[in-house]
């Protein structure tokens, strides 16, 4: 028995030493950090413009950033969006899928500690004495506990715990993904519907002053001072106008069905609400100017592509570990006799320890083919999160190109309104007094319709640039974390008072 006990403490050590050394030469980092090299991300910082850069104290800050809708001071477009995380369908789905890596987190972590199983069971048979039998019955009882143990040594269970515990930081990125996405969702359709109330005002003005124009044409012909151009003229742009007034009530109609559908509830629930007509959400433009570039690396997409990442890492750990011996630890305890009236006198019972080691000698290559297979994928991994953030960079580059350049044709816009304006009041004076005929009038009003449903849309395309280039920037998760952790504290404190 010592001789058995000394050759498997020198087979355990030697072991020991083996894998120790191979773990320090060839054992993969489990983090992106070791991963990619020191400044790497400095350098992907860098493809962001200066102005993204800037000290300026005015700017948004991270903090702003995470609820970026409150800097549009729009008390329905937070309430919207706030509804968007507790009723979407969306978010509830991902909400479940991060409660099922949980769970598959709480398996592996299972496996890192003994397991005890009861085994109990009752049998009667007989055998033939033709068969080699006694030719009677033999009856048979056990009671027992069986308990096992991998010892860990070389870390592949611990690497797959990790892998578990990475799966779930990425399962809980792509809920705030859902999440921030819904958010920038809700806002557009927020900001489009406005816009659309704000055309559908615009076309319903138009369509009032044409409609005076055409008034006094008719009342001219009626009294024989011009002959019907003027009046058809008149008409025929009236109604052009007052065409494209069901088209903009339409798309109304259908914004309001899609934040219904956002928030949770039934299409035209929200119709209340959302009739009233309001201004166009606008934030101040130099709120746009200094985020800092840091920031990017919390959009929860690369939080996710970097997880995964770190997971399988921990897979490839976990695949290399199968190279080496696995150590046991087994035993049972528990009685057994020939009927149940002697299971618990003291010769019935049985107890047994048993050391095992399992180390592959000969696989066909399937281990090593499995190392090179995980390494491969850990490569596809981090050809993705590379890729992930050079276009979470490229789309922060989009967001403000657009941003900035909607905002000079916002201002050109705004310069052409005015202008439009006092070029259809001179047209109305001159005809008024027979200086140009009706058709400068006509060509006035419509360039004064077409410019001012223009500069709606600029208006809002400006709101609408801005919430892309926050969702961009990986702004507004906060909310959902927060939700999470105190929805996590209300489970806590729902099963200690169960217990």
């Amino acid at each position: 028995m010592r001789r058995f006990i000394l050759c498997f403490a020198v087979l355990l050590l030697t072991a020991a030493s083996l894998g120790c050394a191979h773990a320090d030469d060839k054992t993969p980092p489990t983090s992106t950090d070791e991963l990619i090299k020191e400044g790497a991300w400095a350098e992907l910082a860098r493809l962001y413009p200066n102005s993204v850069t800037s000290d300026d104290k005015s700017a948004i800050t991270p903090e702003e950033l995470a609820s970026w809708w409150d800097i549009f001071e729009d008390p329905l477009l937070t309430e919207l969006i706030e509804k968007t995380l507790s009723g979407n369908k969306d978010v509830a789905s991902a909400r479940a899928k991060v409660t099922e890596a949980r769970a598959a987190l709480g398996v592996s972590r299972a496996a890192l500690l003994p397991w005890l199983d009861s085994t109990d069971f009752w049998s009667n048979s007989r055998t033939p004495a033709e068969a080699g039998g006694a030719g009677s019955s033999v009856k048979l009882a056990r009671l027992g506990i069986d308990a096992s143990w991998e010892i860990d040594l070389f870390g592949g269970t611990r690497a797959r715990v990790k892998a578990q515990e990475a799966t779930l930081e990425a399962q809980y990125a792509e809920l705030y993904s859902v999440w921030t996405g819904l958010a920038a969702e809700t806002a557009l359709e927020y900001i489009s519907l406005r816009t659309l109330q704000e055309r559908l005002a615009i076309a319903q003005y138009n369509l009032y002053i044409q409609q005076d124009t055409t008034d006094i044409e008719q009342s001219k012909v009626d009294s024989g001072l011009t002959d019907e151009l003027s009046l058809q003229q008149a008409e025929y742009t009236m109604d052009q106008t007052k065409a494209a007034i069901p088209v903009i009530e339409a798309q109304i109609e259908q914004t309001k069905n899609a934040l219904a559908i956002l928030v949770g509830e039934a299409p035209g629930a929200l119709d209340e609400r959302l009739s009233s007509k309001t201004p166009i959400p606008q934030i101040n433009r130099i709120a746009l100017i200094g985020i800092p570039a840091n920031q990017l690396r919390r959009r929860p997409d690369i939080i996710h592509a970097e997880r995964q990442l770190a997971a399988q890492l921990s897979r490839k750990k976990a695949a290399r570990a199968d190279l080496w011996p696995k150590f046991y630890l087994t035993g049972s305890i528990g009685t057994e006799s020939l009927d149940w009236s002697g299971l618990f006198k003291g010769p019935a019972k049985l107890y047994s320890f048993m050391p095992q080691i399992v180390w592959p000698i000969f696989h066909a290559g399937a281990i090593r083919n499995n190392i090179k297979a995980q390494d491969a994928k850990a490569e596809q991994l981090l050809a993705l999160y590379e890729k992930t953030v050079l276009q979470a960079a490229g789309e922060v580059r989009d967001s403000l190109a657009a941003n900035i350049k909607e905002y000079e044709r916002l201002e050109a816009l705004r310069s052409g309104v005015k202008a439009a304006g006092i070029a259809l009041d001179l047209s109305m004076e001159k005809y008024s007094n027979g200086l140009v005929d009706f058709l400068n009038v006509i060509n006035a009003q419509r360039d004064m319709a077409a410019i001012s449903d223009l500069y709606a849309i600029s208006m809002g395309n400006t709101a609408a640039n801005a919430v892309q280039l926050f969702n961009a920037l990986g702004g507004g998760w906060k909310p959902m974390e927060e939700a999470e952790q105190a929805l996590a504290a209300a489970e806590k404190e729902k099963k200690k008072k169960q217990n």
